[in-house]
């Protein structure tokens, strides 16, 4: 009875190391990475759609990524779209493509880059401890409830562990 929960914690835990795969992703090193920009959402006639399905990223070198889209009427709006993005990059665009330089990372953003990053990490560890400990809470309930023998919930424990 009790592998049901395990299940679904150990999906669980899954999902939450994914999302935090992805968080990482996200951060910007000193190193050009498509996947800096891909989920920037760009407005483009009327609906919004991440910018990874609108164009194809590439990074050339280590310090360029360059977003070619599908349509070359959205130049625009995905040149907008990154400028906007909160991640303190300045496309350029040449009528055929945009061109995304990384400038060198500093002393003090690569300070900033570990703070965020640790913070990051903790949210991750915070919440694996929350569905871990929910987890274990429906275990107790269902021993007390009698779904579930005193042995059971000794073999849940240790797999918790």
């Amino acid at each position: 009875m009790y592998a049901q929960e395990i299940r679904t914690l150990k999906l669980k835990f899954d999902q939450i190391i994914d999302k935090l795969s992805e968080d990482f992703g996200t951060v910007r090193t000193g190193r050009a990475s498509a996947s800096l920009i891909e989920n920037v959402m760009v407005t483009y006639y009327g609906s919004t759609v991440p910018l990874k399905q609108m164009a194809s990223l590439s990074t050339p070198d280590a310090s360029l990524i360059v977003v070619q889209p599908w349509d070359k009427g959205s130049l625009g709006d995905i040149e907008l779209a990154i400028r906007n993005s909160n991640l303190g990059l300045s496309p350029t665009n040449d009528g055929a493509v945009v061109r995304v330089s990384l400038p060198p990372l500093t002393e003090e953003r690569r300070n900033e880059l570990v703070r965020t990053i640790s913070k990051k990490g903790e949210e991750g560890r915070i919440a694996l401890r929350n569905v871990r400990g929910e987890t274990w809470e429906t275990i107790k309930k269902m021993e007390k409830d009698g779904t579930l023998t005193e042995d059971d919930r000794y073999g849940a424990e240790e797999e918790l562990n």
